[in-house]
């Protein structure tokens, strides 16, 4: 999968510019607030999702206009795409001239980024990393959204009954409705995320080898908060249920379910030691990027195309074995690279440079 052409007008600080950019590693550099973080947005908005920013589609507009165009061409799946996108009252795209809806573009245009918001993989706590893993398995497989949104809906309900149950003991009950919901839903959920992270783990655990020239060596692991086991979905079902109604007792005096995967946690160690506690900087960074570049990977084994990948800023705080790898081993797919000083790609090899300065390509 590679992008042939891009297009962008009146978005954020962009008024208009366009670039061809190569099949392997594009480098976008130039001072800070020159539109180089808001071209690699412009592309991301294609695979149909939300800005990485968490930014409003109107926070998107420039501020001479009242709509955002962008255009791409780009090849997946044996074949040519033109793709375009307004973003105004809404958003509307078109996929080869046809009008699509933002479910049906989702799956033709795949990305992976990695921001500096994406530190938070890393240093924050386990809830950026239960996002990371639910977000990944989603556009995977659309139908584990909807798992999650029923066991979230499942957990609501238990937790306003623990509330309840101590003025109203007639209610005790029906925690045996909403544990067997929980149970059901939460025992695929785990069942996903395992598949899921021995995948990453062992894509994840080459590339930041590659990184760190062997030196060092990331393990990525589920840390449950209680461990819930069994190869089947079953296991997992009968498991969790059990854990479950154990629980109660000391559910119903914190008013909340203590059990189940939405308390686990994605492990990251560099050199058996938590990179979150003990890992450098440049560490923390690689362990991060290697994440989303294993994630790029997933996908690549999942649908069979190479997905694109945005490394916004990705150089600071690297050495420079660490910057070369970046620069000149990612192999066989399409790169998009931002960064300020462009003394970081002087040892590029094979690509395109282009400079970003006022919304404008040079």
């Amino acid at each position: 999968m590679n992008i042939k052409y891009l297009q962008v007008k009146n978005f954020r600080n962009i008024e208009k510019c366009q670039i061809e950019p190569c099949e392997n590693v594009n480098v976008i550099f130039g001072q800070n607030a020159q539109g180089k973080t808001n071209l690699l947005e412009s592309i991301w908005l294609f695979t149909g999702c939300r800005s990485f920013r968490g930014s409003k589609d109107s926070e998107m507009i420039n501020f001479n206009s009242n709509k955002a165009v962008l255009d791409m061409d780009f090849f997946a799946f044996d074949r040519d795409y033109s793709a375009h996108l307004e973003i105004g009252e809404g958003r509307k795209f078109m996929l080869g001239g046809v009008k699509k809806t933002t479910s049906e573009v989702m799956g033709n245009f795949l990305s992976v980024v990695f921001s500096p918001v994406h530190l938070s993989l890393v240093k924050d706590g386990p809830y950026e990393r239960r996002r990371f893993l639910d977000i990944a398995i989603s556009q995977l497989k659309p139908k584990y959204g909807v798992t999650l949104s029923q066991y979230n809906k499942a957990i609501q309900q238990r937790n306003i009954l623990l509330k309840d149950i101590v003025y109203h003991s007639e209610l005790y009950d029906t925690l045996d409705i909403w544990e067997d919901r929980i149970a059901f839903y939460g025992a695929e959920i785990v069942r996903q995320r395992l598949g899921y992270i021995n995948k990453l783990s062992s894509y994840s655990h080459e590339i930041y080898s590659g990184l760190s020239s062997g030196k060092e060596h990331l393990t990525i692991g589920y840390d449950q908060q209680t461990v819930i086991a069994g190869e089947s979905k079953q296991e997992l079902y009968d498991n969790l249920k059990n854990q479950l109604y154990q629980s109660r007792k000391n559910d119903l005096t914190t008013g909340f379910t203590s059990v189940g995967p939405h308390r686990d946690d994605l492990s990251i160690k560099i050199d058996s030691l938590m990179a979150r506690n003990y890992g450098s900087q440049g560490q923390q960074r690689s362990a991060a990027l290697a994440l989303k570049l294993g994630e790029a990977a997933v996908v690549r084994s999942f649908s069979g195309e190479q997905p694109v990948a945005l490394l916004d800023d990705v150089m600071s705080e690297l050495d420079e074995t660490r910057q070369n790898y970046i620069l000149n081993h990612i192999k066989d797919w399409q790169v998009f690279i931002t960064c300020c000083d462009p003394n970081n790609v002087r040892n590029l090899k094979s690509g395109k440079k282009f400079e970003m300065k006022n919304g404008k390509v040079k």
